[in-house]
């Protein structure tokens, strides 16, 4: 019987704490839903005729959506073939992933010195580092795009790789020096002790333990470098072979201005890769970010 009657309070306590978390929950789920509307309307819009687009919106899709006449794929075939998407989609995928891959490398490698080896200046160099995080990259276009007309760089897919590196390198360093300082010292010096030069403990030890952070930068340079279209633009230009999604795109927005069925497919194909990339990785993200802010 007393533990009947001790049960009961717990329930209700329990219950009474659900009761006056609904309205957080409620709140939390309007703003979800006011965050994925736009994205849903783009979606929708991107299946739907040219005819229907101009005379409706898209909501009134839903007083008869297993009306399969009004959708329709042709707005994807048209972006995919006539308006260069496709080969433009090819294109960002060769200027992201080795825009991604190439600072990661480079970074975990600089902030594995940075953190783990002995030698002067280390410190003013980290600072330095972290200094260059606030310039603004629009300061030095100008100087690089004369720089690559002299060496020939300009409108190559090289040019533009080393351009998102340098631009990439400071927050990549910072955030991986982060979580590479933050490992166990006792597991280096036990590496050390084992004879494990430093190429073995970074490549076997620092790289597995540091793969939260390592995707997280993944996701910010690759979505930065899928998005971007001012250093696409200055650098590669919009030439059909190198043009990328968000060039290609911009140039349906200035040309076909009333074309919405072509700009809502065009601008679907370019979320869905950034999209896959970060569902993908949204398991280590958080983690990534924390790397290193706790220690002992």
């Amino acid at each position: 019987m007393k533990q009947a009657t001790s049960a009961h309070p717990a329930h209700s306590s329990a219950l009474q704490r659900w009761m006056q978390g609904i309205p957080l929950r409620a709140l939390i789920l309007f703003l979800c839903f006011l965050w994925t509307l736009p994205t849903a309307g783009l979606l929708i819009s991107s299946f739907r005729q040219r005819s229907a687009i101009i005379s409706s919106g898209w909501w009134t899709v839903f007083a008869h959506p297993f009306e399969f006449t009004q959708w329709t794929l042709e707005n994807y075939q048209s972006v995919l073939t006539s308006d260069g998407m496709g080969r433009a989609f090819l294109n960002s995928l060769l200027v992201s992933i080795p825009a991604t891959v190439i600072p990661i490398t480079i970074a975990a490698f600089a902030a594995y010195a940075l953190a783990w080896m002995q030698f002067p200046g280390r410190q003013w160099i980290l600072a330095g580092i972290v200094a260059l995080m606030v310039v603004p990259l629009q300061m030095s276009l100008i100087p690089m795009l004369r720089i690559y007309t002299q060496l020939g760089l300009n409108g190559t897919f090289l040019g533009i790789w080393l351009a998102h590196t340098g631009f990439g390198l400071p927050l990549a360093i910072y955030l991986l020096h982060s979580s590479i300082a933050g490992l166990p010292k006792e597991i280096i010096e036990s590496a050390a002790v084992d004879g494990a030069g430093h190429f073995s403990t970074f490549s076997r030890l620092v790289v597995p333990l540091s793969l939260p952070a390592i995707a997280s930068f993944a996701i910010f340079q690759f979505l930065w470098t899928w998005n971007d279209l001012l250093v696409a633009l200055v650098f590669l230009g919009t030439r059909p072979d190198v043009a990328v999604v968000t060039a290609r795109l911009s140039e349906l927005v200035g040309s076909r201005g009333q074309d919405w069925p072509i700009l809502t497919a065009g601008a679907f194909i370019t979320m869905v890769i950034p999209l896959l990339v970060f569902f993908s990785l949204q398991r280590y993200f958080v983690r990534g970010l924390l790397a290193g802010s706790v220690k002992g």
